[in-house]
């Protein structure tokens, strides 16, 4: 068997995809297991719990079989107190064992079901497999993803090894005092079956006279769309808990000091056929990876509804942060909207003329090539967010002459998109939550194509993003750095 971290899977030397229930049982059994945790995505984006204690058989079989009754009027605000039953059903291939939990504790990750035994529509999670499943049903693609997960570890001012503000990429211990809980943590998300690629400190960092606020990233592999979201909500409350444990605030939160770099949940997408990238062609990006860049472009502003949910999500799509503002896309640009990062080419050359002797120069990689969605950050619903992409992706196969307007949004490579020139050439993001419900009103009829996103799921996220009146925030805000503070505190913890 490959290489594995997950416990359960190296247990039973079984890849995950294949677990049964007799799997489930026999870890169980085998391990002194005395816990079952059903944890499942609320109508917030919030991950929850539901704790079972081992002490039967009979009804541990029968939860593993059935799952379990939960009240979701509590859950969700559309389903009323009168109707409001659902099932959670476990999903036997999520199965980790908690690294937290003092008594031996197993986790499974659950799908919503209504009374009728059909996956529940509102549920972020089957909204997320039912955009899947038809874009591979109209494209012949799978869609795969990978998030950034970027953060800031706000701990006590230490005076020792300083670093110096927005000179914190890459930067190793002691300069960078958090390593430690970073790579706890990703070892704790492999160990839940996370796919990662690296971690790493990133560019920001902010001293004040209490506290210092340093911030990091962790970045997986490609995977399909579910298992990515899945994968980064798991680490993103992985992350909180560790956080708790260190005794310092751990925060995902879009902004947290004005004219520092923000926390982003960039999004790397590829189309996979037959198990191979097919975002390239001859050297150039392939028609139907420009497609999908071309439905990126279409809905950009509708996709920030479910990728920046809370007004300071906007204090950081703002200029001269690398974070996007205009609708644009480019290659290696990270000021557009969507970039196009290099891939692996010239891997075998690289490797040998550096190993020289060994013969590495006939060595074969895939080249890797994915498309990189920049607005999102860390008040993003996952799964509704990853379903918005699939569903822009999928968008880009449909339109008509669609593939004829692909250049328009091209920003040349080294070219300032806060020029003039440039910044009159394309559109704006949204510049707040009320901006974001607009154009998901405009949009609609395109999520809810193919019944992938309910009326409901648009209606109440239109009606949160209002709720939160913040029109203009940033000229309302300008200069006002008590009121800033204040906002960014509000959603610390978002």
């Amino acid at each position: 068997m490959k290489i594995q971290a997950n416990r359960v899977a190296k247990y039973l030397n079984k890849e995950p995809r294949y677990f049964t229930k007799r799997d489930i049982i026999k870890f169980i059994e085998g391990n002194s297991i005395r816990m079952v945790n059903f944890r499942y995505v609320g109508g917030d984006g919030k991950l929850k719990i539901l704790n079972f204690s081992i002490s039967d058989a009979k009804y541990l079989n029968r939860m593993l079989s059935a799952g379990e009754r939960v009240d979701g009027s509590s859950l969700f605000k559309n389903i009323g107190a009168s109707s409001s039953d659902l099932y959670v059903i476990p999903k036997y291939k999520t199965a980790f064992v908690n690294p937290f939990s003092e008594i031996p504790a197993l986790e499974l990750l659950c799908s919503f079901y209504t009374p009728e035994g059909k996956p529940f529509d509102s549920s972020s999670e089957n909204i997320l497999g039912k955009a899947e499943n038809i874009f591979k049903q109209i494209t012949g693609y799978e869609f795969h993803a990978l998030g950034e997960l970027e953060y800031y570890v706000i701990a006590p001012n230490n005076p020792l090894y300083p670093m110096n503000a927005q000179k914190g990429y890459h930067e190793s211990y002691p300069f960078a005092k958090w390593e430690a809980l970073r790579c706890e943590a990703m070892d704790a998300i492999s160990g839940a079956g996370g796919k990662l690629k690296y971690g790493h400190s990133e560019v920001g960092f902010i001293r004040t006279q209490d506290d210092e606020m340093s911030q990091q990233e962790i970045e997986f592999l490609p995977v399909n769309a579910v298992d990515a979201a899945d994968q980064l909500t798991i680490a993103k409350w992985m992350l909180s808990a560790i956080g708790y444990k260190y005794g310092v605030t751990l925060s995902f939160a879009p902004k947290i000091s004005v004219g520092h770099a923000g926390s982003g949940l960039h999004i790397h997408t590829c189309l996979i056929k037959n198990g191979k990238n097919a975002m390239i062609k001859k050297g150039d990006l392939s028609i139907d990876a420009k497609k999908t860049i071309n439905g990126y472009m279409a809905l950009a502003k509708s996709l920030t509804a479910f990728g920046n949910t809370v007004p300071t999500s906007y204090l950081r799509l703002v200029p001269h942060q690398e974070a996007p503002t205009k609708i644009c896309w480019g290659f290696r640009d990270r000021s557009a909207l969507v970039r196009v990062p290099i891939s692996w080419f010239n891997a075998g050359n690289m490797i040998g003329s550096l190993n020289p002797g060994i013969n590495n120069v006939n060595f074969k990689v895939d080249h890797g090539q994915t498309v990189e969605f920049r607005s999102a950050d860390g008040s993003a619903n996952i799964h509704l967010f990853l379903a918005g992409l699939c569903v822009a992706a999928r968008h880009g196969f449909e339109m008509k002459n669609g593939i004829e307007m692909f250049g328009k949004f091209f920003a040349a490579q080294n070219a300032s998109l806060n020029s003039k020139k440039i910044n009159s050439k394309f559109d704006n993001l949204p510049s707040s939550c009320h901006e974001s419900a607009d154009s998901l009103k405009e949009d609609r009829k395109i999520y809810e194509k193919y019944g992938v996103f309910s009326g409901s799921v648009i209606d109440s996220t239109i009606k949160r993003l209002k709720n939160y009146d913040d029109k203009n925030l940033n000229e309302r805000l300008y200069g006002k750095e008590e009121e800033i503070k204040k906002l960014v505190d509000e959603y610390l913890y978002c």
